[in-house]
């Protein structure tokens, strides 16, 4: 707080005359991240919930390279207590609920399938999340990659997404007690 305070030319105490304590100032900036994010992803080209991956998945990653410092914020901070800032996770719900509610759209909007559409949607967000994660490590500019890798990376990656997803939605669900059984010699 001393440095940011210094940084903008005021006391380091002049923020809690605004704010209680230093998570509640904390949770209204990831707040407004969040906001933001959503905001972003709710313009994108087609946001009528079509399930349009790659616009989405182009959207998402495209937010987290323009704003990095606010996507580290979001995904890799420790949270303040929920309870006590509701209009964080109001946010951040939302944010997700813009995947969720375009996966169960594609069903839809069949409370029997929702959660597969949920599954999908965690399963969306983690691999985006995972690739505009390693897309700001410093570990990518160590990487000798063939030269057209990073060209063709976000369209390889998204169209690996809908597939996993068409083969997901072919297969019939495995219980757990089939996953157990030991393969027969």
């Amino acid at each position: 707080m001393r440095d940011v305070a210094r940084k903008l030319g005021i006391s380091h105490q002049a923020p809690y005359r605004h704010f209680e304590s230093r998570d509640h100032l904390l949770a209204e900036i990831m707040r407004r991240c969040f906001a933001d994010f959503a905001e972003h992803l709710d313009r994108r080209k087609s946001p009528d919930g079509n399930g349009d991956h790659e616009d989405m998945g182009s959207v998402y990653l495209a937010y987290a390279a323009q704003k990095p410092l606010e996507y580290r914020l979001m995904f890799g901070t420790p949270w303040p207590e929920p309870a006590q800032h509701p209009e964080l996770v109001k946010h951040a719900v939302h944010a997700f609920d813009i995947l969720r509610n375009s996966q169960r759209a594609m069903y839809g909007d069949d409370p029997a399938h929702y959660a597969k559409a949920d599954l999908d949607a965690l399963f969306i967000w983690s691999t985006l999340h995972g690739m505009a994660s390693i897309m700001q490590a410093n570990v990518m500019q160590h990487l000798v990659l063939a030269p057209e890798v990073m060209p063709r990376l976000k369209t390889d990656l998204l169209g690996k997404i809908d597939a996993a997803l068409e083969a997901s939605s072919r297969r019939a669900p495995r219980t757990a007690k089939a996953r157990r059984k030991p393969a027969k010699r």
